[in-house]
């Protein structure tokens, strides 16, 4: 009998899905080498879509500008690997050119190729975009979000593959912008604009 058997065992050999994405009340989408396969109704609903017509879309249609969409793939090739998680933070766009900033949290079911099959998660975040954050470079808002996330200089150069002097050169950049004196200003110009 299978309820016999220990829960590992039975998940071990049963690798059929146990959920249908258009069950589940977040916005979530499965791709296949950045093409988006399935969608559920919220996740077309944040874009400003119809499910169909999205299915068979590349995720480049919900980003700002294309460079956006190379850079983030390089961010997550280089974190998804190996069936692990990653999220970030980043803006995206509507159907209608509406920019918004978006969490999105993945997931890779495929060790060697962390895009051949993925899950994600898509919430929109209640921090506006304005016109400070449109005039940053791609950099500069990676940057900005991984200090956003509480990482240090150190782990933001490892994480971007960068030097460290090069990742305080973009935060003393930021900081001009942004009229803040240190590091706990700039945050707080951050937490000002959501």
């Amino acid at each position: 009998m299978a309820e016999d058997r220990p829960i590992t065992e039975t998940a071990r050999k049963d690798t059929s899905p146990r959920f249908s994405l258009h069950e589940l009340p977040v916005p979530m989408v499965y791709a296949t080498h950045r093409i988006i396969r399935d969608c559920n109704a919220p996740f077309a609903e944040l874009f400003g879509y119809r499910q169909p017509d999205l299915v068979g879309q590349s995720f480049a249609i919900l980003y700002p500008k294309i460079s956006d969409f190379i850079r983030t793939g390089k961010m997550w090739r280089e974190h998804l690997p190996g069936s692990r998680s990653y999220y970030d933070e980043r803006i995206m766009m509507t159907l209608t050119g509406q920019r918004f900033w978006c969490q999105v949290s993945g997931r890779s079911f495929q060790d060697d190729d962390p895009f051949a099959h993925a899950l994600y998660c898509f919430q929109r975040l209640n921090r506006p975009v304005n016109a400070h954050q449109l005039s940053l470079t791609g950099r500069q808002y990676q940057i900005l979000t991984l200090v956003s996330q509480g990482k240090t200089n150190g782990e933001i150069a490892a994480e971007l593959k960068l030097s460290r002097r090069t990742v305080e050169s973009h935060r003393a950049r930021l900081m001009k912008i942004t009229g803040s004196m240190n590091s706990a200003q700039l945050m707080s110009w951050f937490v000002q604009q959501s």
